[in-house]
């Protein structure tokens, strides 16, 4: 028996257990610790991970074709960066001119999309005068905030009060001006108050118009407010954004080109002063990497299903750029709850200049419907096939990571729970293997 198998053990039972789960508590609070700290650039990380992923399958795909490795990762870093690239600018002249064709007409679009909301709700009675009691209330706040009236003690939020400016006199000697009325032949008591009778019933027969509702305006006016309040904010996030893009991209295309050399390095920390945390995580980052890059091998076949049926909604439309929609589908598919509403604006857009609010919303329902069979079928499905799940637990997972965590537990949530159930609590024995 030799010195280094006598040193192995130091610590008699159950001390050894004890030391060794202290240790394994101490390197994963750790780590966690690490990532709390660099939450702020988990984009960059997350998109630098699924860049190298996409770039290191090609430069696999291509071995057999090219020998020399530096070469295989400059081609297929060229042709991926000329995609997306290639991508951005045949969607940027499209996107930028339906926006202008749609700012220039926004008074249009919005006065007929208020029309109709009109329409829809007038059919139902209750919901159309609580909408209206609303607006009434906000007017008059509104009213209030800028000094146009002057509340009187009775006046209710919710109520219309006669907002009359401050030098109009609406009472008289201290008296209210009666409603002036045409001068009527007046033949006795009875016959006046039958007359007044008359004119009575005659009021109440004569409907009263409803007042027209705003919402589509008032919404509009809203997010043009918030906006014009934080215009700093929003350039930070829009900077921000388009840096971890660009990094990310830079920082793949380098990780895959010096990827051996990386490995090595990584490996020879087994044997420092901090080979336990080596030996710890290393495996287990390994292993969720692998979970992952299967997720996103999920999330493609979902997002080619979406762009087909949006695709076949588009096209039974009868919209333009049926290509180009197609495109921006594909790309916010892979973008989590956000990625719909950005995909859906171009094509709300062009439907509403095509055929009116009308085909907007037809639109609308479209994807809606499109939206709601990815989410409660082919994301079960195909997560389920592809990250061998139940199809009940994924929807489960992506219901309650979406609702703690928002986009990052949609992203995350399936990989996670996958590794956590299929590996990190199993024996090494029955660890399925990931290919």
């Amino acid at each position: 028996m030799t010195s280094e198998e006598t040193n192995e053990k130091t610590l008699p039972p159950p001390w050894d257990r004890i030391f060794s789960l202290t240790t394994r508590c101490f390197v994963w609070g750790l780590l966690i610790a690490v990532l709390y700290i660099l939450r702020p650039f988990l984009l960059l990380v997350f998109l630098t991970f699924v860049f190298a992923y996409i770039q290191a399958h090609g430069v696999e795909g291509l071995a057999h074709r090219i020998n020399h490795r530096p070469l295989r990762v400059i081609i297929v870093g060229l042709v991926f960066l000329g995609t997306l690239f290639a991508t951005g600018f045949t969607l940027l002249p499209q996107v930028q001119k339906q926006a202008s064709d749609f700012l220039n007409e926004r008074d249009k679009y919005i006065a007929d999309a208020d029309k109709q909301a009109n329409i829809f709700l007038r059919d139902y009675p209750a919901v159309y005068d609580s909408l209206v009691t609303h607006m009434e209330a906000r007017e008059y706040a509104d009213a209030l905030s800028q000094g146009l009236i002057v509340p009187s003690p009775g006046d209710q939020p919710g109520t219309q009060p006669d907002a009359t400016p401050a030098n109009n006199k609406p009472e008289e000697n201290g008296k209210p001006q009666q409603p002036e009325t045409p001068d009527k032949p007046k033949e006795g008591g009875g016959d006046q108050k039958n007359g007044e009778q008359g004119n009575g019933e005659q009021e109440n027969e004569e409907p009263k118009s409803k007042p027209e509702l705003h919402i589509i305006r008032d919404l509009v006016s809203d997010v043009g407010e918030s906006l014009a309040k934080n215009p700093l904010e929003i350039g930070q996030s829009v900077l921000s954004y388009a840096s971890s893009f660009l990094l990310s991209l830079l920082f793949s295309f380098l990780i895959v080109l010096d990827l051996r050399k990386i490995k090595r390095g990584v490996q020879g920390l087994r044997n420092t002063k901090i080979g336990f945390i080596y030996d710890e995580v290393a495996e287990n980052i390994a292993g969720f990497g692998r979970v992952l890059g299967r997720a996103l091998e999920a999330q493609l076949f979902i997002a080619v299903c979406n762009t087909i049926l949006t695709g076949i909604g588009i096209w039974i439309l009868g919209l333009d750029n049926l290509l180009v929609l197609s495109t921006i589908v594909f790309f916010c598919s892979f973008i989590p709850v956000v990625g719909t509403f950005i995909s859906s604006t171009p094509i709300a857009l062009i439907a509403l200049q095509a055929g009116g609010v009308s085909t907007m919303l037809i639109a609308i329902g479209i994807i809606m419907v499109v939206h709601a069979l990815e989410t409660y079928v082919l994301n079960p499905q195909i997560y389920g096939h592809h990250m061998h799940m139940n199809p009940v637990l994924v929807l489960i997972v992506l219901t309650i990571g979406g609702k703690l965590f928002g986009i990052w537990g949609l992203i995350l949530g399936i990989p996670i729970v996958n590794y956590v159930f299929r590996h990190a609590i199993r024996h090494p024995s029955e660890k399925p293997v990931e290919t």
